[in-house]
Order: C-alpha cells, then structure tokens, then sequence
C-alpha cells in the first residue's frame, strides 16, 4: 500500500503512522468481505464487467475520449454498487470498446463510398505538380482579414469543397459529436501522414473534415460578407464627413448671405428698393445659379444621409458579393418572404447594366430613408434605382443574418436558432421542477404577478429609505447625483505584513513553479495525441511543461526552444501544441488548479466563491485573420480575452472574442462552461457586460447579474404601475414595463431557457441574435422587456446600498488586476498574439491562464507557510490585514534566462485546508 494513502489515514484516524499493515492473506480477505457488506457493494465480476460494457459501448456511440468514457463507468459502477476495479482494468476495457465502435464507423463508411469516390477522395493528398499542397491542406486554411482578395479565395476554397460532392449523406449515421472528433483529428495530420491510417479510417477522417470544412467555411464566408458590408458603410460614413467638412464654408457662406439679406429686410420697407438690394447681394455672391448649386449640394447631405455615398465604394465588392449570394443558400425564418424575393430578383438582374429597374418589389421591409434614395420617378412611373436598390438589399440581408430572420442552413453560427431550441412538448414536462428550483410561478399570470411584487416592493422600499439615505440626491431637474463613497485606507500593519511576506518569498521562476504544481496535480495527465491514445512522446510531462511555459508566456516555439538550451526543437514544441492539446483539455488542467485554490484557507478570507467579476482586455493580432479588429478603446488591432474572475482572485474561464462585438454574448458561456468546483451566481462587470436581454437571461438561469454601469443615470427606470406616484423618488421613472408582452411570451422564453439548461443552444448563439437590431422579433422585444424589470431592480438596490457599490468595485478591481497579473507572464513576441488561428488564439489565452493560475496557486502555498511560520515565531496576525493581501504577487518571479526542468527536486507536501492563528481584531 503506497506510503501516502497509509500517513493519510492514520492522519484522518489520529493514530501513528508506523502501524504495522501486513495483514495475512486470509485475514485480508476476510476484511475485504466485511467492507464490502458494510458498504453495500458487490465484488467487481462478471455482472460489473457487463454493466460497465453496455454502458461504455452505449457512450462510445457519442463520445470518444476515453477519459470521459472511464467517467461514464465509473459513475454506472458506483450506481450499481459495484466495487471499482484497478484503473487499467477500466482503461483497457474503454479503450478496447472505443476501438471497436469507432472502427464499425469507419467500416460502415467505405461501405457506402463508391469506387469513383474513393478516388476523388484519394486525389485530395496528392500533390500535383504545379502545386505546392494537395488540395487536402485547403481543406484545412484559416480565414484571413475581410478584403476582397481574401473573399474571393476563400470563395474559391468553397467552391473546391462544393465540387467534392454532397458528403452529408455518406456520414449521416454518425453523431456529429465523433464528426467534430474525427475532423479535429484530420485537421492536425498532413496528407502523407493520414495516408499511414487503414482505407476506412482515411476515408472517414477525410469525409469529417469536408463536412466540418465546408460549415467552417460557410460561416467564415457569412462573417467576411458582414465586415464588407460594414467597411462600406465605414467608408460612406467617413465620406460624408469629409463632403460636411469641404461643404462647412459654403454653408458659413449662405448663412452669412441671409443674414445679409434679413438685415437689409429689416432696415428697409419698400418692397422694391429692398428687391434691388437683394439681387445686388446675390449677385455679389456669385448669382442665384451658383448659390441654388451649393443650397443642392449641402441639403442633400443634410440628416447625415450616407447612402448616396456607397457606389463608389461598393462597386469594387459587387462581383465578389453577387459570387457569395450564389454560393450560399439564404432563407427566412419568418412568413415574411419579401426579403428573399427581393434577393431573386437582384439575382435575375444581376448582369443588367440599366440604371432604372421597374418597381415590381415589395419593399416595405426597408426605410423611409432607403426608400427616398433607391426611387424615382419618371414619365408618371416609379422605377427603382438599381445601383441603390443593390446595396440596400445587401444590408438588410447583412442585417437579416445577424438578428436570426435570415438563416443558412447546416451552418454553426447562422443557423435558424428556433431549430435548435428544445421542442415545446419536451419543455412542458420540465417546467415545473425548474420553476420550483428557481423560485419562479408557475404559470405566466402569477409570473407576472411575481414580477410586480418584486419591482413594487423594491421602488416603493427605496423611496422609504431616501430621506435616511445620505448616498443619493435627485436634484430639481430629476437628476440622480450619488455621492462618492470615500475609499477605505490600508492600515499600515497591513502593508509591513506584506512587506514582510515579499521579504520570506523565496524566489522562483515560472518553470520550477509549474512543475510544483504538475508534483501536487499531475494536471499534464489531461493531454495527449486527439486520437485519445497514450501520448508516443520520450519525457512527456518535461515536454508539456515546456510546452505550456513557452506557449502561455507568448514566447513560442523558436525562442522557448533557445531558453531551454535547445533540449527541445521548435518543431518538438509545435507539434505537441498541434497533436496533443486542445482548448478543452486546457480547461480541464485549470479546473484541477481551481479545485485545489479552492480548498486553501487563505482563499476564503479574500472573497466569496460565489462570487465572480468580468472583463475583456485586448490582445494584438495581425491584421491578416478575420478576428483582428480595430478597437476605439484600445487604439489598436487585436481581439479580446474575456475573463471570468472569482471574488477570491483565480480565473475561472476566457474566450477569445472579436473586438467588434458586445462582450456581454459571452458572459453566460463562461459561467456555463466552468465545470470547476468555484460555481458563482452572482456576476460583475462593467458597461460592456450589460444590456436589457442579458439581465433576463441571467435573472432566469438563477444568475444575479449587478455590474458597474457608466452613465448609468441615462437609463431608464421603468415603473410596475403607471398610475402610482412615488413621494421622493418619481423623478427617476420615465417608462412603464409592457407587462403583457412578457406574459405573451412566456413559454417561449422558459423554452429558450430550457433549451440553454439543456445544452441544445449557448446563449452567446442567442444573444447574438437578440440585439438592438431585432426590432421586429418578439423574443427580443420579451427578454427586452422582463430585462428592463430586473435592471431597474437592480439600479434602485445599486443606490440605495453602499455595501453592493463597494463590493462591485472590489470584484471589479480585482478582475482588472489580474488582466494585468496575467499580462506580466505574456512577456514574449512584445505582446502580440502571432497566430492567426482562432482555435489557436483561443488556445493561446488559456496558455497564459494555466501559468497565471498555476503562480497564483504557488504564491498561496508559500504565503501560506509564510503566514504559519510568522505565527509560529510569535508574530500576531490580524484578520483584517491578512484580508487585504492578493495572491497576484510578481516581484519574486523570475521571468527571462535559462530554464531547466528538473522533476526531481520535490516540493514540500502542502495542506490547502489548514487553518493560520489568526486574531478578529487587533489588541487594544
């Protein structure tokens, strides 16, 4: 029996630990038996290895790593109450199983493959001679920026997928959790290295990759024509303010004129003296001609109106966008069908070099503003002008495809989100449990009822309160003015006790401290080759380490190779990045770090678990990828980190996200996808992690959203009853909530929320969609609603309660520490992310968390014995003061030199959960 397991139970025991163990055989046995009655378990057998293969071959039909196979045994074993067996008895039978299901995939297949199309297949890793890659590698190209040279290639990189057919039917038969498995892993190979595989599995790599190639590609495709429809845009934007700009002295000009002229007006009564001078004026002007021309010229600019602006720049994307509408299959996800003809009939016109088309169309889906530019009349006929009428259709099918009214089919991100949603008949038996686990009614009346209380209870309370409430003032205009709180001091114990911590920090480089952590985590075992089997890899866990130091400090492969002494190469390091790590298993080594942060004494005094704050900081990119961005905030070019933060400092989880986007999308997914022990439900942010939807979403997932809003005084707070006055606080209420919108729509919000609960949707797919542009979708307009309600709940708590605004700007605070913590270990390439993959950034992100966690983890084990020994030594410790310490100490890292992996050198065993002597308060 391992030396461990024996010191740790005769520790929980409290017994010595040099008891003797060797039992005899028989004596053995007979404990063994007993145990097993006294749990109420029976002896793993034949029964157990029947249950853990039919439960493991029926999830292999879905799954296929074989860590999360073992789970699935696990869990059914101790369901049955079946002993567990050695682990290389589970490890074996998963594998062996996972083998079998994937190799009849893989059978079944080729079987439906026909000899021509094993060879169109087979044609794909060849390379021919006036090719540098086989048409396999374009299969696999990443997006690069929205220019119309790169829509064009990547058009033509769909068409190339087009041309191989409709896969869809050969691989319809496997769930598309394995397709993604099966594509992730071809993604990785090259075409000699795939041509290695067995016929069938080749086949079936290759088809997964087509299919996911050609969503991938779609959705790339869709994403590249938004940004082009936006630069024009821009670009008419930008050139109207430059006419405005050229046009400023013309308009001085005539305003001077008719000053002039009104002056001379009021000085003179006689019509025809008056008369004379007024053409004495404009004709010193330049005459009535020339001033009509410039009266023409500013007003039809006037109202900002840049429509008339867009040829010049649209003309250039014309053929590339007609190209795309073509290629892809657009449909409405509405009755409404007047957008779609419109679209056929810019289809039939296409080659047309007319200027005037007849008004046949339905345009009532466009504005008043489009309609005024795009027609005419002529000869008592409206036509419609056919230049304008192109780049309108074109936005508003921008438009469509953003809000979800427009669809496309088999696509990821621009599917009909209604399709994905959990039927109707399949929620209503779920409503009730989760309206009793989330405390809401249970039908959409009392719901309702349920929200009134809530807003009426809450306003009337504030009002009550105000006069007592020293915080806020509403002055005679109505504006809300609310008073600084003062910012509390750190008393100076605090800062000697840190000072005194940095002092005893031994000093430690960022490669010493990650294999610490691999000696008490081993949180390495999570990688491996993506085809789940044993990583083929001399020193793996050195090469890991290596791996993560070099790719979370930003240095990459080349340089990361010079620091180690070249024990490693650079193509070692990207190839184990490439084969062996995905973002999930990431994610799944930082959950171990968590876990165990969690268990630490300190943790609990910094902050509360459930608790959690978020924030993006920008990241520069090239500008060749079509996720760079120029950010208004940042000035620069780049993508954003999104972080979710505890309350006690560790970060939980972060997406890369384009910078172009509302950051609240993502705010819900990264509480979802956090599977660690830390499960917050209530979440901070700034103004960026807000909007009316979110707080519905949130409110019904049972999240409390309270961010910190710039401007906040400028939204509205909406009233439950238009008829009731409020004695000193009306002057903040402007609106009343449309109580029966919410109610109409209340089964299809509980179907959205079900649907989410259930993993059918994420609600970044969804709040994407319900956006300020949905103005016709009434899901929107619902969630619109009810998240009205709960913001104003949350204003009139956010001022009447100075504990909350303290306590939002502590977490906010604290997660804007560790964008700069996590920072101080991205040191390499001058800060700039070199991939242009999004998989790959993304990957890169959570790189840098696992080391920043990995120190944070490291910073409380030494202070931890710090703290101990300081008390030990005498020292009083306050809890106050040791409160106010972070664990996002950096002046002891050593970041730059020579690193050197040294696996032997043991760190002390460590004891998260114990406690430190510390005082409440200080002696008086």
């Amino acid at each position: 029996m391992p030396i461990e397991i024996v010191k740790y139970i005769c520790f929980q025991l409290k017994i010595t630990p040099d008891i003797e163990l060797n039992l005899p055989n028989r004596t053995l046995y007979r404990y063994k038996n007993l145990i097993r009655q006294y749990l109420n378990i029976t002896e793993f057998g034949v029964s157990a290895r029947h249950v853990l293969t039919e439960a493991t071959y029926k999830s292999a039909q879905v799954m296929n790593n074989p860590a999360d196979l073992i789970n699935v045994a696990i869990e059914v074993l101790i369901k049955e109450r079946f002993e567990l067996p050695a682990f290389s008895t589970l490890d074996r039978s998963v594998r062996h199983i996972r083998a079998l299901i994937n190799s009849n995939i893989y059978e079944n297949v080729v079987k439906n493959l026909t000899e021509d199309k094993k060879c169109q297949l087979g044609n794909l890793l060849i390379v021919e001679n006036q090719d540098m890659y086989s048409k396999f590698n374009y299969l696999k190209e990443i997006p690069k920026s929205a220019t119309i040279k790169h829509l064009k290639e990547l058009e033509n990189t769909y068409e190339l997928i087009l041309s191989i057919g409709n896969v869809e039917n050969l691989i319809n038969n496997i769930p598309i959790t394995k397709i993604k498995h099966f594509a992730a892993e071809a993604k990785v190979l090259d075409a000699s290295e795939i041509n290695k595989f067995s016929s069938a599995k080749k086949y079936t790599l290759i088809l997964s990759l087509i299919y996911m190639s050609k969503v991938r590609v779609r959705d790339n495709l869709v994403q590249m024509f938004l940004k082009c429809i936006r630069n024009i845009q821009n670009k008419g934007k930008d050139e109207l303010e430059k006419i405005l700009e050229k046009n400023r002295a013309k308009t001085e000009n005539l305003i001077s004129i008719l000053a002039n002229v009104l002056e001379k007006a009021n000085d003179n009564n006689d019509d025809m003296i008056l008369g004379k001078q007024i053409r004495e004026i404009l004709n010193q002007n330049g005459g009535t001609e020339l001033l009509l021309t410039d009266c023409d010229m500013i007003s039809s600019y006037n109202g900002n109106n840049y429509i008339p602006l867009l040829w010049k720049f649209y003309k250039g994307h014309r053929k590339s966008l007609f190209r795309l509408i073509h290629l892809l299959e657009i449909h409405t996800t509405t009755q409404d069908q007047s957008l779609i003809k419109a679209l056929s009939f810019l289809r039939a016109n296409e080659n047309k070099r007319v200027d005037l088309l007849p008004d046949t169309l339905n345009l009532d889906f466009i504005s008043t503003q489009w309609k005024n530019i795009i027609t005419t009349k002529e000869g008592g006929n409206t036509f419609l002008i056919r230049r304008h009428l192109e780049i309108c259709i074109f936005y508003y099918v921008a438009s469509g495809l953003k809000t979800g009214d427009l669809c496309i089919d088999t696509s990821e991100e621009f599917a009909d989100y209604r399709k994905q949603l959990l039927p109707w008949n399949e929620c209503e038996p779920l409503i009730s449990d989760f309206c009793e686990e989330m405390g809401f009614e249970k039908n959409p009346h009392e719901f309702i009822k349920q929200l009134k209380t809530l807003l009426r209870e809450k306003s009337i309370e504030v009002d009550k309160k105000y006069p007592a409430n020293g915080q806020i003032v509403i002055n005679e205009s109505g504006e809300p003015i609310l008073k600084r709180s003062k910012a509390s001091t750190i008393p100076k114990s605090a800062v000697d006790l840190e000072n005194t911590i940095y002092k005893c920090l031994p000093e430690r480089d960022i490669i010493e401290i990650l294999c610490n952590v691999e000696h008490w985590l081993n949180w390495t075992r999570h990688f491996g080759p993506l085809s789940g089997s044993d990583p083929k890899l001399e020193n793996s866990i050195e090469r890991y380490i290596t791996l993560v130091f070099g790719y979370g400090c930003n240095l990459g492969p080349t340089q990361t190779s010079k620091h180690m002494k070249n024990s490693v190469t650079p193509h070692m390091l990207s190839f184990v990045n490439r084969r062996h790590i995905t973002a999930n298993k990431l994610d799944e080594a930082i959950k171990d770090i968590i876990n165990l942060y969690n268990k630490s004494y300190l943790s609990r005094l910094w902050g509360n678990n459930k608790v959690a704050a978020v924030d993006g900081t920008m990241f520069d990119l090239y500008k060749e990828n079509l996720i760079s961005e120029y950010h208004i905030r940042y000035g620069g070019n780049g993508g954003i980190a999104y972080h979710h933060v505890s309350d006690t400092y560790i970060a939980l989880f972060s997406h890369f996200i384009p910078c172009g986007v509302w950051e609240a999308i993502y705010i819900i997914d990264g509480l979802l996808k956090n599977k660690s022990d830390v499960q917050p439900d209530t979440i901070h942010g700034d103004t960026q992690a807000q909007s009316s939807p979110v707080f519905a979403l949130t409110y019904l997932l049972g999240i409390k959203l309270m961010p910190r809003i710039r401007n906040w005084k400028d939204l509205k707070f909406y009233r439950f009853n238009k008829d009731y006055k409020y004695k000193h606080i009306d002057a903040l209420f402007s609106n009343v909530v449309n109580w029966k919108l919410i109610e109409i729509h209340w089964k299809d919000m509980l179907q959205v929320i079900l649907s989410i609960k259930a993993g059918k949707i994420m609600p970044s797919t969804l709040l994407r969609k319900l956006n300020n542009y949905s103005h016709k979708n009434k899901l929107y307009q619902s969630f619109r609603e009810l998240g009205r309600v709960i913001r104003t709940v949350f204003l009139l708590q956010y001022i009447s309660d100075i504990k909350l605004r303290q306590q939002i700007t502590s977490s906010t605070n604290k997660m804007e520490a560790y964008n700069g913590f996590s920072k101080f270990f991205f040191f390499g390439g001058e800060g700039v992310l070199s991939e242009n993959d999004p998989d790959e950034q993304e990957k890169r992100i959570k790189y840098n968390d696992l080391v920043s966690n990995a120190v944070i983890l490291q910073n409380v084990v030494d202070m931890t014995y710090i703290l101990k020994e300081l008390s030990a030594n005498g020292v009083d410790l306050i809890k106050s003061d040791v409160a106010v310490l972070s664990p996002y100490l950096t002046r002891h890292i050593k970041r730059f030199g020579d690193y050197v992996i040294d696996l032997e050198n043991i760190p002390n065993e460590i004891d998260m959960d114990v406690s430190i002597p510390i005082k409440q308060e200080k002696a008086t």
